[in-house]
């Protein structure tokens, strides 16, 4: 008997990569671009998942819709030149178990990968290649092509992709932007021990990890273990 089919849905910075060190280093980038002061570390940290427009709006609220596009295009510069002359590998390291996570759950042919992320295309494509995941997710939404997080927009486009329900997706995410849109799309919402929000502000999460590892078992006993 096929097993049904169960679609995981990971967010990106945070949650499978450490990315601090190239998000800092591009946000101080462009803030520097623009001679503007650098907000404080945590304070950056706090937006990662929210797509550009809104980060912005954020961290330099009196700025202007048109200030904030300006700094938008040069973190997005800083970016893609950080992904050019670096090594993602050294400065977006996996999470402990991250990648052998994602190989085993991978082989069962029941599970869909996906992603949804904050990023644009271009610098998730620069992530993903560098880490050697092409093709790994069947399912790929970013911040080009649908309204910020926590806006459910990404996770609905995921489950008619896949041709699954709310009740046979979750969302696996670090911020509580993840768990709000996980909620907002009526999917289950498993929230990390390791990012950049902490355990404290992830009071949407259905579930909490504390261990890359866990995630398996975790499914099965949602889903109920099949095999």
């Amino acid at each position: 008997m096929t097993a049904p089919l169960r679609l995981i849905v990971f967010d990106v910075d945070g949650t499978l990569v450490d990315s601090q060190v190239d998000i800092l280093a591009a946000m101080s980038a462009a803030f520097a671009a623009l001679d503007l002061p650098m907000p404080p570390r945590d304070t950056v940290l706090g937006i990662v998942g929210l797509s550009l427009d809104v980060a912005m709006a954020r961290l330099a609220p009196g700025l202007g819709a048109a200030g904030h596009a300006e700094l938008a295009g040069a973190y997005k510069g800083a970016y893609a030149d950080l992904r050019a002359g670096g090594d993602v590998a050294q400065t977006s390291p996996f999470y402990p178990h991250a990648r052998t996570t994602l190989d085993a759950l991978s082989r069962r042919p029941e599970n869909i990968l996906g992603v949804a992320t904050g990023k644009s295309r271009r610098g998730l494509d620069a992530l993903l290649g560098g880490h050697g995941l092409d093709g790994v997710f069947t399912t790929v939404q970013v911040a080009d092509h649908h309204p910020s997080k926590p806006h459910p927009a990404m996770l609905h486009a995921a489950m008619d992709e896949a041709g699954v329900t709310p009740d046979s997706a979750v969302m696996i995410g670090d911020t509580s932007y993840d768990m709000d849109m996980a909620r907002a799309a009526g999917v289950r919402a498993i929230g990390v021990g390791w990012g950049y929000h902490g355990p404290a502000r992830l009071t949407g999460a259905d579930h909490l990890l504390d261990d890359f590892r866990e995630l398996p078992g975790l499914l099965d006993r949602i889903w109920g273990a099949q095999t």
